[in-house]
């Protein structure tokens, strides 16, 4: 494949994006507290979330190992693939695995679509790192945008992980129990930090690799999660007269 054709594939990709995103606005995708039961088939919530999570950084390795024969990576695309691995760890296997939510079920729909999603964007930036396009020599890591970049990530990953780790403890030894009001960390000031640290950690990982999939990767999170991110917000608010009014939906004080 050329790099030119690679590039519209790639820009047709981020039309969807920007396609879908106003979509999603309406159409809440069923899962989690928007479940509904004509999404038809569902299986178990955390078996979802292993199947498809799983899929982004197979489909990322995978042009990556095949490139190995030509010859080692530079550092940078070591540490990229390293930071694209570690996330996805931690979503396919760390966060489900910790879920308080083995009774619960996902759409066989959503698993399917989540997995298409993540096979393409694992796909193109993993294809992208092992091209001879991407020229990334050890002076990248010295490179303000690399190590701006780095530091987003870092940031929004630790925001993600934190967020997470207070909805389960919210949960924890209470399998049942209904939803309550998120408290502490950045739940002071949004109904959803883990949406935003996620969204600020891709925008991190676009702005280190400086690269156009990784660029549409992050266009793609926002799409998808600042929809879903107003959706819960609006989801807080009918459901508890008590919710914090100053609290906002993704973006502190703003949004």
């Amino acid at each position: 494949m050329t790099q030119e054709t690679f590039d519209v594939l790639i820009a047709a990709w981020v039309a969807l994006a920007l396609l879908l995103a106003p979509i999603q606005f309406v159409i809440v995708p069923a899962y989690g507290r928007h479940r509904r039961a004509n999404w038809g088939p569902e299986i178990g919530n955390r078996l979802g979330w292993i199947i498809m999570e799983l899929v982004s950084p197979i489909a990322f390795l995978a042009p990556l190992a095949a490139g190995l024969v030509a010859g080692a990576y530079s550092a940078p695309v070591y540490i990229f693939a390293f930071l694209w691995c570690a996330h996805y760890a931690n979503r396919s296997l760390v966060y489900p695995l910790a879920m308080r939510t083995s009774v619960k079920t996902i759409p066989v729909a959503i698993v399917a679509s989540a997995m298409l999603f993540n096979a393409a964007n694992g796909w193109s930036n993993g294809y992208y790192l092992a091209s001879p396009w991407a020229d990334y020599g050890a002076e990248w890591l010295r490179d303000p945008r690399f190590i701006a970049g780095l530091a987003l990530f870092l940031v929004g990953a630790a925001i993600n992980i934190d967020a997470d780790r207070r909805l389960i403890r919210m949960r924890r030894g209470v399998e049942h129990a209904d939803y309550v009001i998120p408290q502490g960390g950045l739940f002071r000031y949004v109904s959803c930090p883990n949406h935003l640290g996620e969204i600020i950690e891709w925008s991190g990982f676009a702005l280190a690799c400086w690269n156009l999939p990784a660029a549409a990767f992050a266009i793609w999170t926002a799409a998808n999660l600042g929809p879903r991110a107003w959706a819960h917000h609006r989801w807080y608010r009918r459901r508890f007269a008590d919710y914090p009014p100053s609290r906002k939906g993704l973006i502190p004080f703003v949004l």
